[in-house]
């Protein structure tokens, strides 16, 4: 996943908007807690969420995969003063975490969590999206795109994350990798898609930023 040195990556860091303490209070107790921590959006990665979410402005947010409610709360830092944003995740046991630091962070009354599967949930909600971030089971980033992109405005932006796959996805394909070779066809679709403009952008383990036209 880290495709700069460390040094790179702690310079890039150190000059970049400092991490909210309840962010790193959020992160300390996801490692302490959680199986694989390494899913936390992490300080620099959440800080651009944050930056795009504000510069969108969005009135709606969608989320799919909450995991313990990191992107969540740096998305909702965008949000305007009577948005919401939608967050779903299929595990319920990781709701104590999400919901306290929601509560911490100031922003629980604008963010409704749902339990379960996406592809079920996002039809139901009565939403039109300004803003999506994709960030859950990656053999169904092409399902959830389409799901999002009907619920989604024009000029609206979809954020697909860790499309590079550690570097998987310039490595040598393995015929058994079925999760890399999906990843594979979901960038060129992105690519190749007339309902959208996107970009790849270098972030962590890869942002896919994608307008809605």
């Amino acid at each position: 996943m880290h495709f700069l040195s460390s040094l790179l990556e702690n310079y890039i860091t150190n000059n970049s908007e400092n991490e909210p303490t309840v962010l790193t209070e959020l992160t300390r107790e996801t490692h302490l807690k959680v199986i694989q921590p390494r899913m936390l959006t992490g300080h620099f990665q959440g800080r651009v969420l944050s930056m795009l979410s504000k510069i969108i402005s969005p009135e709606n947010i969608l989320e799919i995969g909450t995991y313990t409610g990191y992107s969540a709360i740096c998305l909702a830092e965008g949000l305007r003063k009577n948005g919401k944003l939608h967050t779903i995740d299929v595990n319920e046991e990781l709701s104590h975490i999400q919901q306290k630091y929601f509560e911490k962070s100031g922003f629980a009354d604008k963010i409704d969590a749902h339990i379960g599967d996406a592809l079920d949930i996002i039809p139901t909600l009565e939403v039109t999206f300004d803003l999506v971030f994709i960030d859950a089971e990656k053999k169904s980033y092409p399902k959830y795109f389409e799901a999002a992109l009907a619920k989604t405005r024009p000029g609206g932006i979809i954020l697909s994350d860790n499309v590079l796959w550690s570097g998987k996805v310039v490595e040598p394909l393995s015929p058994k990798d079925i999760t890399t070779k999906i990843l594979l066809d979901y960038n060129k679709g992105l690519k190749d898609d007339p309902r959208v403009e996107t970009v790849l952008l270098p972030i962590r383990d890869g942002l896919t930023l994608s307008r809605v036209l």
